[in-house]
């Protein structure tokens, strides 16, 4: 293992992925300061989707919840592209989930814990974060779920 936060993952039965390659004009992440901000990760493993469609039609919320967990892993992927060691990173300062649903759809922290929760086993106190969940009508790819994280590290 190349870090703690990597040996802890691994243990918690992940692994970090290679990150992403981006869909569009954008990069994974950016580093201002000492703070990481991670563009909107999808729940992709080796390229592919998880699961496609709307959560509470075609995407059970147990599903869902493993799909903010993997983007969440993404993410993580993303920081560690930029920082080099996730060993430096000081606290998760922010997560935002997009949760691609109808309308009726209101369940999307229950989602959106996939990634927090992960992030609370990782890294313990230092996850305690701010937090957005939303409904969106559709995600890129057809994505269930979106993750966006912001890093704070030393």
């Amino acid at each position: 293992m190349s870090s703690a936060i990597e040996a802890k993952i691994a243990e918690l039965g992940h692994a970090l992925p290679v990150v992403p390659a981006p869909i569009a004009a954008y990069v994974p992440a950016v580093v201002t300061g000492n703070l990481v901000f991670t563009s909107g990760q999808l729940p992709t493993v080796e390229g592919k989707l998880l699961a496609e469609g709307l959560v509470g039609r075609d995407v059970d919320i147990e599903t869902a919840k493993a799909c903010a967990q993997q983007s969440g892993l993404n993410a993580l992927a993303a920081v560690k592209s930029v920082i080099g060691d996730l060993d430096r990173v000081v606290r998760i300062v922010k997560v935002t989930g997009f949760i691609a649903c109808p309308s009726d759809f209101t369940q999307h922290s229950a989602v959106v814990n996939g990634a927090s929760e992960l992030f609370g086993e990782i890294f313990g106190d230092a996850a305690k974060h701010a937090r957005s969940s939303v409904g969106m009508a559709a995600l890129p790819l057809g994505a269930p779920v979106e993750i966006e994280v912001v890093v704070e590290f030393r």
